[in-house]
Order: structure tokens, then C-alpha cells, then sequence
């Protein structure tokens, strides 16, 4: 690796949350580490799609943010030199706010050049990111089912203001490494 990308990724890496907001972190810091993904679509009009994915989550920012990189299809299940196509590459950025006691959340994918603005809370046992996708459509993605090794996460979106929601993604992960 040259002394440039070093340089920039030891700046961006922390090793654990900031102190001076350690307990707030919580919320995403469990899922410090990276997961398999078993991803199933549900195209509004089509058949639901399978594929593997994989998901890498790390503390940056002086411990003041978690980022996320989310890979569908995986980089194992594609061929040599192959790029994602009709898939995502993408990455998220995490930021408690002690203002409002909830995270900014910030999704970009270069690849689907889809750009998402979304604020994540704790909601009974389950964490909801609530946002609006394109054409302005409310978007909601969360995480349940959460255990050590495993959890769900399913993006949703409402074409009526929020009163009824599709399910459009849904991932099923499994750990595959700690933090």
C-alpha cells in the first residue's frame, strides 16, 4: 500500500468510540466487524433476486462516527476483475448527535449513484433510519432480530407519505468477524 492510502486510512481508522460519547455509541457500535449477507430483493414488479453480500463496519473519526462499506453481490461470488453491476458498493457514515440524542446517517453508492440522508433511532429493541429516497418517497431501513452473530435489517419504502410501507430489501447477516 502506498504512504498516501496509508496515511489516509490511519487517519480515518479509531479504535474504539470517543470517550466523551462512549456511552451513546452503542446503538451501532455492535456491529463493528463484518457479516455475510444473504439478500433478498423484492422488485415491485418482478421476482424476488438472492445474492450473497457482505457488510464491514469500523470506528472512524476519533471514534466519533461509525462507517459501514456494503458490498451486494459479494466480492467472493463475482468473477475476476467482474464490477458490480445491478448490485451496490456503497458505504455509510454514522454520527451521534448529543443535540437531538439520535445518529445523522449519510449512505452513498457510487455505483447506483444513489444518495440517501437519513436520521437512525433505537425503537423499542428494534434501530430505525428514517429518510427520504428518490422522488422524495419516505424511506425507513432497520435493524431486528439482533443477536451476537446475527441480525435483519430491511429497507423499506411508502408511496403514500408513510402511511403504508413495501418492503423492498431484506438481509439476513451472520458475523463473520469482531471488531
Amino acid at each position: 500500500m502506498s504512504a498516501p492510502a496509508r496515511a489516509f486510512l490511519d487517519a480515518l481508522d479509531a479504535g474504539g468510540p470517543a470517550a466523551d460519547r462512549a456511552q451513546n455509541m452503542d446503538l451501532y457500535g455492535w456491529l463493528v466487524g463484518s457479516w455475510e449477507l444473504d439478500v433478498v430483493g423484492y422488485p415491485e414488479n418482478g421476482p424476488q433476486r438472492r445474492r450473497p453480500g457482505e457488510w464491514h463496519f469500523g470506528w472512524v473519526l476519533e471514534g466519533r462516527a461509525i462507517q459501514d462499506v456494503w458490498i451486494v453481490p459479494s466480492r467472493r461470488a463475482r468473477g475476476p476483475g467482474e464490477i458490480v453491476e445491478n448490485g451496490f458498493y456503497g458505504t455509510t457514515l454514522r454520527v451521534y448527535d448529543p443535540r437531538i440524542d439520535a445518529w445523522h446517517i449519510q449512505w452513498t453508492d457510487p455505483v447506483s449513484q444513489t444518495y440517501f440522508t437519513m436520521v437512525g433511532r433505537k425503537q423499542g429493541e428494534t434501530i430505525v433510519q428514517e429518510g427520504k429516497g428518490a422522488g422524495a418517497n419516505p424511506i425507513r431501513w432497520s435493524f431486528s432480530d439482533i443477536a451476537p452473530k446475527s441480525f435483519r435489517w430491511r429497507g423499506e419504502v411508502s408511496a403514500d407519505g408513510g402511511a403504508t410501507w413495501r418492503l423492498n430489501v431484506e438481509f439476513f447477516a451472520r458475523r463473520v468477524e469482531t471488531g
